[in-house]
């Protein structure tokens, strides 16, 4: 095979990994619509109960005041809400740049806060210091909320999502955690989970089940970062998906096409 081969074959395998991002980018839109708009529904009833309140002649100029807060806080959380499902959505650049990963963090979980709280889901946040590092931005924001919808669907009974960010002083790498309470993975299946088209997710009674694709997607994307993710779970107790991301621009990086 000569250069020029092998040249073409890797492109259009970026150019099929890109497609497929783009894919799984909008299911996870969708997996979020519903609660998203379930939301926005509760922000609407809120705006317009407030609105009809502060126009009634016998409402007292506090309770007018209070009235106006209320609508103005509604309507910057549907701002917040609007401003994240575009950005995610859109197709980004390719460009690494210098991102706050407690804020990406902060970012996703308004994507997915309805999805969680409809679920019972419970967050934990601990944040240590305000670690960045040299990313693609809207591909390490999808591979976050894809852990943490993963999370969410290993437990299906509610429960504790615990979510870490800071610095391994060891290795010098940004740390983003995820962990649940969840039902937890086989040692046999854990060794499978990064293989493309391999999934533990079982169909459900519209025969819609994983593909399979997400994590092993994922991990191409954060080894292309210089990064790593890593599994930990027990059968019963849960899950925990820790990404690992290099402070600094490596110097051999190459450049993403996905």
């Amino acid at each position: 095979m000569t250069t020029e081969d092998i040249v073409s074959v890797q492109s259009e395998t970026e150019q099929l990994r890109e497609q497929l991002l783009r894919a799984q980018r909008l299911s996870t839109v969708g997996t979020l619509a519903s609660s998203v708009a379930h939301e926005f529904n509760n922000i609407l009833t809120t705006i317009i109960n407030y609105a009809k309140l502060g126009q009634r002649p016998d409402c007292s100029d506090a309770s007018r005041q209070q009235a106006f807060d209320k609508i103005l806080k509604g309507s910057q959380r549907a701002a917040t809400i609007i401003s994240s499902m575009l950005g995610f959505a859109r197709i980004g650049t390719t460009r690494r740049e210098m991102t706050d990963l407690i804020a990406l963090v902060e970012e996703v979980l308004v994507l997915a806060d309805k999805d969680l709280s409809k679920h019972q889901i419970k967050i934990e946040k601990r944040f240590q210091g305000r670690p960045k590092a040299p990313i693609v931005r809207g591909q390490i924001e999808q591979i976050l909320l894809n852990l943490i919808i993963n999370a969410r669907q290993a437990m299906p009974n509610g429960g504790r999502l615990t979510i870490d960010v800071r610095t391994d002083p060891k290795t010098q790498m940004a740390e983003v955690a995820i962990c649940d309470a969840g039902v937890g993975i086989p040692p046999a299946q854990l060794r499978l989970i990064f293989e493309p088209f391999y999934t533990t997710k079982t169909p459900d009674e519209r025969g819609h089940g994983g593909s399979g694709l997400g994590l092993s997607v994922c991990r191409q994307i954060i080894e292309q970062h210089q990064g790593r993710i890593r599994v930990e779970s027990v059968v019963g107790k849960g899950s925990k998906f820790t990404v690992k991301l290099p402070l600094e621009p490596q110097t051999d990086a190459i450049a993403p096409h996905v």
